[in-house]
């Protein structure tokens, strides 16, 4: 395959803004981009000095042919971009994968217009708000206007001549208060625009002047003593402040301003949009962007921002951004507020970004569990300063009760799963009395030291559930084995759940929220219940062992053998002499059966 000559390319390439296009060997374009500087921008994809990904590096190795378009500033490239993309959509560019027809409120260019909802717009000079990402919302509005504004819902053609010529009679919605009659005259053609041009404010987001005009048509109409259009005055006005507390979240006084916020992870990105009109978000909207090429956070929110200024045909001079975009713009302010009203809109966003990301990432999981394996893990190595995914996780925990039938437990999780056939329990061999430092030293030496003679892989991560000294009784073994290098070993306290590493003083706090923890946290509860119910176990079977050992002529031994086979004292004592004959002598067999009140032959 020939070589792709960038440099003699690149002597064509002027120093402007403009949108650059990548070819391949077929003549298909793969790729689309925006520059402030076309032969700089070009020219990086080749500078062998910059440390590029391996996606990044598969598309420069298909390159055959640059073209470009110069264009007069970086936001005409950036709007160009944009709409070059959604037209020719490469394969290596950013997938804009929100393609849903959204609905619009429309304002019919007529006589006496109609207001309704449509997600259909045609160019015959009606005026459409929106679009509306939430539906509902969009309905709550249109509502409010119905309940407020009696306007006409027929298609009539209410020319002046035609009214004039009687060839209309009010319907049912004008009997039922909800339409006031323009189609015979009963309301002035005057009458019926104010009414449109304060539901255009409304749902301009100026619900603030409407409202004062309403309290000082109020105030005129109880002067003149008209206390019915007063009431009904009145309670518009209240529908009207109603809805504005619903919906306003920020001081009035911020007007035309629109914000952006971002949350990425490794293959996706979502970004969130508010449109923002004299305090009231009048339009939000989430979109979610799939990487090509491992593209930063600021190339995906200007993509996403020229998107949705297109897609929402949006002038506004000011941006709110979380963090500083590179565009220069005389025409356009960006904003990263760091205190007062601004900040709360940014934070607003913030959060609706978040969960929406949330939601995704949820559905994504549970149509796909293993993606949700694979990030968990990834996230346990981060938070953990692994550097290796703990696919194979075991757990320590000791159990004993006032020094005897020490038992110590591990339990094992794979892919973040429990592996129950691989729980394993130990019975203390070397430890005598309460000593809990010592039982964890035992109980990891004979675990490791069998794993190494069988060959068995080691775990990434061991759990030691206690604090530094059961920590440090664990390396003690590990070293003891030479395995102290090739794993992770962390110590969790429970008083304040902190996570302790061998040699350091300072514990690691994580998020109480955090998965990570709640790994952790799940293990050492598991190791715990599983731990227990064995020691449970031992202990029962060892007082029953000492009741029995009661019995004339029983001994541990045999006390031992007996519960063994029997499983219970219960199955004891309703032995028959032939049934216990089968572990112990005749002679013990009959002690047996006097002890449990039953005739014995001599």
């Amino acid at each position: 395959m020939e070589k792709f000559d960038h440099r003699a390319a690149l002597k064509k390439i002027p120093h402007k803004p403009g949108v650059y296009q990548f070819w391949d060997t077929e003549n298909e374009l793969i790729y689309i981009g925006k520059a402030k500087d076309l032969r700089n921008r070009v020219n990086s994809y080749f500078n062998k000095d910059i440390n590029v990904n391996a996606k990044t590096r598969v598309l420069v190795s298909k390159i055959r042919n640059v073209t470009f378009t110069i264009v007069d500033t970086e936001v005409d490239a950036w709007l160009l971009e944009n709409s070059m993309i959604k037209k020719h959509q490469p394969r290596y560019n950013v997938m804009l994968k929100d393609d849903k027809t959204y609905p619009w409120i429309i304002i019919k260019n007529e006589k006496f217009p109609r207001i309704f909802w449509t997600r259909r717009i045609v160019r015959d000079g009606s005026k459409y708000l929106g679009p509306y990402a939430s539906v509902s919302m969009m309905h709550a509005i249109l509502g409010l206007i119905k309940e407020t504004y009696p306007l006409r819902t027929c298609n009539l053609a209410l020319t002046r001549q035609n009214i004039d010529a009687g060839k209309f009679k009010v319907c049912l919605e004008y009997q039922l208060g909800n339409c006031k009659g323009p189609c015979q005259n009963y309301q002035t053609e005057d009458d019926y625009e104010h009414n449109i041009e304060e539901i255009k404010d409304i749902l301009s987001g100026k619900i603030g002047a409407v409202l004062r005009n309403l309290k000082a048509d109020m105030d005129n109409a109880v002067t003149n003593l008209n206390f019915e259009l007063a009431h009904r005055l009145k309670r518009k006005f209240d529908l009207l402040e109603n809805y504005q507390s619903k919906s306003t979240v920020v001081n009035s006084s911020i007007t035309d301003v629109d914000v952006f916020n971002i949350a990425s992870d490794e293959k996706y990105a979502f970004v969130n949009f508010l449109k923002v009109m004299n305090g009231t978000i009048i339009q939000t909207q989430t979109i979610e962007l799939k990487k090509r090429l491992d593209e930063s956070d600021e190339e995906l929110l200007t993509i996403a921002i020229s998107e949705f200024r297109t897609r929402h045909d949006s002038h506004s001079k000011e941006i709110i951004v979380p963090f500083d975009l590179h565009v220069d713009d005389p025409k356009i302010k960006f904003t990263v507020p760091k205190l007062g009203e601004k900040k709360k809109l940014l934070d607003l966003s913030h959060k609706n970004v978040q969960f929406f990301k949330k939601e995704k990432i949820d559905q994504y999981e549970r149509l796909n569990p293993e993606i949700r394996t694979e990030r968990l893990l990834t996230t346990m190595m981060k938070d953990l300063r692994m550097n290796q995914l703990p696919r194979h996780i075991e757990c320590f925990d000791n159990s004993n009760f006032q020094g005897k039938y020490p038992v110590s437990a591990i339990v094992v999780f794979k892919d973040g799963k429990a592996s129950k056939k691989d729980y394993r329990h130990f019975n203390v061999k070397t430890v005598e009395g309460p000593n809990d430092f010592a039982t964890m030293e035992e109980a990891v030496h004979r675990r490791y030291r069998r794993m190494l003679d069988e060959g068995t892989e080691l775990p990434q991560l061991i759990i030691i559930d206690g604090g530094k000294g059961q920590l440090s009784s664990a390396i003690k073994s590990l070293k003891l084995l030479g395995i102290d290098k090739q794993v992770t070993v962390i110590g969790i306290a429970k008083r304040l759940e902190e996570l302790y590493y061998p040699g350091d003083q300072y514990p690691l706090y994580l998020d109480k929220k955090s998965e990570t923890l709640k790994i952790i946290q799940q293990l050492r509860d598991e190791a715990h219940r599983f731990g227990i119910t064995f020691h449970r176990k031992k202990r029962d079977k060892g007082t029953l062992a000492t009741e029995l050992e009661l019995i004339e002529g029983i001994g541990k031994t045999s006390a031992e053998k007996l519960l063994k086979y029997f499983k219970s004292v219960k199955k004891i004592r309703q032995a028959t002499r032939e049934e216990l004959q089968e572990v112990v002598n005749l002679k013990q067999a009959n002690a047996i059966l006097s002890y449990f009140s039953r005739e014995a032959v001599n």
